[in-house]
């Protein structure tokens, strides 16, 4: 069976994504027979073939055979469990023994439990639906706890580790990294000339505006603090990175908030951005992607704002 997405159509709510990974045909099949009518369930016949799949969409929970050529079962786990992206996803292992040191290896690797073979659908149903209710929960509570409480936006805290660990990814993959830094022109004058009240407002638009001009699930738009905002963009050349970043100063200016006060023609609310984009490598940090893109958006100020400016390492 080939790699795949099995989908019910017509489904109003979306169903918890689960991925099995077993090079053996009659497992894999036992377990979607099993599991197809209340998982959207997706197969991978190698565990170089889950790393990948697991690179660009996340599953719920991963159903994993411990034994398979090139990869095994606890390499998998592990690497899962050194990405940030990845590392909370509960990994079941499915077995066909019951041998302790087994089970001690995998808890060492990861393992959030041991499903064996010969146990009966009702079980591995229950089991895999407590571990998935489990991590909803877990993933609700983390959102909340890395959400900025006033534009709703990724905070501070979930930036540095969404930049941290695609830089990481980045060393493996050598694709190029790219950051946007925005800053919202003379936004103290706009506070001292209308209000907090009114400043809290434009900076819930602003945002707004800010999240909607990504469409990839993988970019992140966060608040950096302030007025400043910030954007992830992996996988991304400086080219890309500069014509998105044209396309947020011109949705922003589109949105037409007054501002008298501002220094820049046309009283209007502007924000001033800088690019920078890097090939992370070994040794390598990402620390000196934002001091890159910090840089542009000082050039981008003293040049009259209002516009983009880029660099890369």
């Amino acid at each position: 069976m080939a790699p795949a997405a099995e989908m019910l159509p017509g489904a109003v709510n979306p169903r918890p994504r689960l991925l099995i990974v077993d090079d053996q045909p009659l497992n894999i099949r036992l377990l979607h027979q099993i599991f197809q009518a209340d998982h959207e369930v997706f197969v991978a016949t190698s565990g170089e073939d889950a790393l990948l799949f697991c690179e660009t969409q996340l599953p719920d929970l991963i159903l994993l055979d411990v034994v398979m050529p090139g990869l095994d079962g606890y390499a998998v786990c592990r690497q899962l469990k050194l990405d940030a992206r990845t590392s909370e996803i509960p990994v079941v292992f499915v077995t066909s023994q019951s041998d302790s040191t087994e089970e001690e290896d995998g808890l060492a690797a990861g393992a959030a439990d041991f499903i064996a073979k010969s146990a009966s659908a009702n079980v591995m149903r229950a089991r895999v639906n407590t571990l998935i209710t489990l991590k909803h929960q877990t993933d609700l509570l983390r959102s909340l706890a890395q959400l900025d409480g006033l534009t709703g936006l990724a905070n501070r805290r979930h930036f540095d580790a969404t930049l941290d660990a695609e830089w990481r990814r980045g060393t493996r993959s050598g694709n190029p990294l790219s950051l946007i830094l925005i800053d919202i022109d003379f936004f103290k004058d706009f506070n001292d000339c209308y209000g907090h009240q009114a400043g809290d407002l434009c900076l819930q638009r602003v945002a707004k505006c800010l999240q909607s001009g990504f469409s990839r699930s993988y970019d992140l738009v966060a608040r950096y603090g302030g007025e400043e905002f910030v954007c992830v963009l992996p996988e991304t050349p400086l080219d890309g990175a500069e014509v998105k970043a044209h396309t947020l100063e011109n949705a922003v200016r589109a949105l037409a908030i007054p501002h008298d006060k501002s220094a820049v023609p046309g009283g209007l609310v502007t924000i001033s951005l800088g690019v920078a984009v890097a090939v992370p490598t070994l040794g390598s940090q990402c620390a000196d992607l934002i001091l890159c893109a910090d840089r542009a958006l000082y050039l981008a100020k003293r040049a009259g704002r209002a516009q983009v400016k880029t660099l890369q390492i």
